[in-house]
């Protein structure tokens, strides 16, 4: 197994503290292999294999454990008589009805260090999850960066960098794919099957979904139109216009569905002279841009918008908090927050001409505070400075050692 480090240093400082560690992410990105390099981890350290106990609900060994009674006895039942530290991992926790309550009693009667996976963003908000609320940190888990990317392929000669990223932007970060011929029609077909076991299992059937027709119809359209400004308004009127119906009401319940499915990620915009995010004019990204070319394929004609996608989904991995920026009429397309501080990103293809040099860098030169402010493009050679701003290559960004 490839170490996953960038998550893994997140979650060591939590090990074996009175917290229970919570993973979340879209199916397949990873979840259930970093649950077992936790695992490993341990077993390297001495922990006895009888005291690391692992409950995937993708297994069929588990088909028969669906509620919080049946987890609780099979819990104390597999650690009774054991001796030292114990260690409980649950993959797709979702999938066991009232498994919040149980959490919460077998992290107080100190049970076990406990570390779980689940595929919905509203894993910790419903009303159940109040009995762990304080008790957990939550680690979301992505699809691969490019730089672990590079490290499944094993690929380390710069030489290479730019032939890979090709790829990248085809195939995508799901760590399946390198289990497969790099094959446009074998990996098209593996992301697909992923795309509909997430739709099936975690919008259709999570949500007694009856028109199904109409989520497909959405989910394409809104693949087709990631990075740009877009309105549950302004979806309705387009399906309308495609004799689909389809009530403003109805669009905001089954985006809301997709993104808590993680299949998009929704960004607000923030108005940077009023300080304030708007409740209006969001914009969606893929969960992976792989995933983006299995609804819509893969399209030449789109390369801003895909690149903007995988920056989105490197800041995400990176830690940060993103939203579109606004100031006047000019768009940032991302202000990314962490630890209270704020770096603004602008992303374009390429800077060939003055006119978009002057777009690009123009907007950031509008933002008077001191914060970092780059501007990524796949060109080669640049000056990488103007007033103040960065420019640095786009895959050179992504290779970042941080």
């Amino acid at each position: 197994m490839i170490q996953r480090e960038r998550y893994l240093h997140r979650i060591i400082p939590f090990i074996d503290k009175p917290v229970i560690k919570v993973i979340t992410g879209i199916r397949r990105c990873g979840k259930s292999t970093l649950l077992k390099m936790i695992r490993q981890s341990f077993v390297e350290q001495g922990v006895h294999e009888e005291n690391l106990l692992l409950v995937n609900k993708d297994s069929l060994e588990f088909n028969w454990l669906v509620n919080a009674q049946q987890l609780a006895q099979y819990v104390k039942d597999q650690f009774a008589n054991k001796d030292g530290a114990k260690y409980l991992f649950i993959d797709e926790i979702q999938e066991i009805e009232g498994w919040e309550k149980t959490i919460s009693g077998l992290l107080t009667d100190q049970i076990a260090d406990i570390y779980i996976t689940g595929s919905n963003s509203r894993l910790l908000s419903s009303e159940l999850a109040t009995y762990i609320t304080g008790r957990y940190v939550e680690i979301n888990l992505y699809p691969l960066s490019f730089s672990e990317f590079l490290l499944f392929r094993g690929v380390s000669d710069p030489d290479k960098w730019e032939s890979e990223f090709g790829l990248f932007m085809r195939y995508g970060g799901f760590p399946g794919i390198h289990h497969m011929e790099y094959d446009d029609e074998v990996v098209g077909q593996y992301t697909s099957a992923i795309v509909s076991s997430i739709l099936l299992k975690d919008v259709v059937a999570r949500n007694n979904l009856r028109d199904i027709a109409l989520l497909e119809r959405l989910t394409r359209f809104v693949a087709d139109n990631c990075g740009n400004i877009t309105s549950s308004k302004r979806i309705a009127d387009f399906l309308k216009s495609q004799r689909i119906k389809g009530s403003v009401d109805t669009i905001q319940a089954y985006l809301s569905m997709l993104t808590t499915a993680f299949i998009f990620h929704k960004v607000n915009r923030f108005d940077i002279k009023g300080k304030r995010l708007l409740e209006i004019h969001e914009k969606y990204y893929a969960g992976d841009i792989g995933l983006r070319n299995s609804l819509i394929g893969y399209k030449l004609n789109d390369i801003a918008g895909q690149l903007e996608n995988i920056v989105y989904l490197e800041l995400l991995s990176r830690g940060y908090q993103v939203s579109i920026g606004k100031i006047n009429d000019l768009e940032i397309d991302f202000i990314a927050t962490k630890n209270n501080r704020q770096s603004y990103f602008q992303v374009a293809y390429l800077l060939a001409n003055q006119k978009t040099i002057n777009r690009e860098f123009g907007a950031l030169e509008k933002v008077t505070d001191n914060y970092p402010k780059v501007v990524l493009s796949l060109d080669k050679h640049l000056s990488n400075n103007r007033n103040g701003i960065q420019w640095i290559n786009l895959i050179d960004f992504l290779l970042q050692d941080v």
